[in-house]
């Protein structure tokens, strides 16, 4: 039997809680956050298509330096970008504690059950990180893609630290918010449980467009299943973990092999 916090139909909008409200609300929790950084990634999708060149020609470099010759402060900078990433995140656990629904426990964000989130979560990384990886050289291949360029930090001691830190942020951040507020909030705009996951699907594919084509589709179909465990799971907790240990593997993955194997893509 589901959980309650995997049908976020279950969950009507309080009498305090307008639908105007809950509308209003989730588009502004998504303007300061992932659907900002949809806008962002379109715009940089459509410079990489009006650029001279092939976009296989081009890359996309996450994990840039922002101060290449100050390693002190540059730490204190990525640090810094972190951090503030997951202001939304506290901010919907604020939200859902006003509400009554018990803050991020009702998503399945909590230390309740960590046999099942990183069992679960580190079998699901491994099947989505292999697909993932064939399907990325693939589109690459077939010029649909931008290479992507994990990390270009200095090499120094706080480099693998740092993009270890990033991948948390990241996975908490878009399966706290794509997954788990935004279905809820769906739920109780009676939105169909399908078209919630349409619209979390297009939304997580939409801020990896900056990539390419395959960006955007291999993350939306990984949006489709990631919706899907959490309707059965009623945890986005595996979820943080799988994406974690697969944005682990690519990012500390590329500080480590990059030029040293021959299949992995540098620009």
């Amino acid at each position: 039997m589901q959980s309650q916090a995997s049908d976020p139909a279950r969950f009507p909008a309080s009498e305090e809680l307008s639908a105007r409200t809950l509308r209003h609300e989730t588009l502004l929790v998504l303007a300061l956050s992932l659907g900002a950084s949809a806008v962002s990634a379109l715009i940089s999708f459509i410079g990489s298509l009006t650029a001279s060149g092939a976009l296989a020609d081009q890359s996309a470099r996450l994990n840039t330096s922002r101060a290449p010759d100050r390693p002190w402060l540059d730490l204190a900078w990525q640090l810094f970008g972190i951090a503030t990433a997951l202001v939304p995140v506290v901010l919907v656990a604020h939200l859902l504690t006003r509400e009554g629904a018990g803050g991020l426990r009702s998503l399945g964000f909590d230390r309740s059950r960590p046999g099942f989130d990183l069992g679960r979560g580190a079998v699901l990384a491994a099947a989505i990180g292999g697909s993932g990886l064939g399907f990325y050289l693939g589109a690459l291949q077939a010029g649909f893609n931008l290479t992507v360029v994990p990390e270009s930090l200095p090499h120094v001691w706080w480099r693998i630290p740092v993009l270890i830190l990033s991948a948390i942020q990241n996975s908490v951040l878009e399966e706290v918010i794509v997954v788990g507020y935004l279905l809820r909030r769906l739920g109780q705009l009676d939105f169909s449980p399908w078209a919630a996951l349409a619209v979390s699907a297009l939304l997580r594919g939409s801020y990896h467009l900056y990539q390419g084509i395959g960006g955007l589709l291999g993350n939306m179909a990984m949006g489709v299943i990631f919706v899907l465990l959490y309707r059965r799971w009623g945890r986005v907790g595996p979820l943080v973990v799988a994406h974690a240990l697969i944005d682990i593997v690519a990012f500390a993955g590329y500080a480590l092999f990059a030029g040293k194997v021959d299949w992995l893509p540098t620009p």
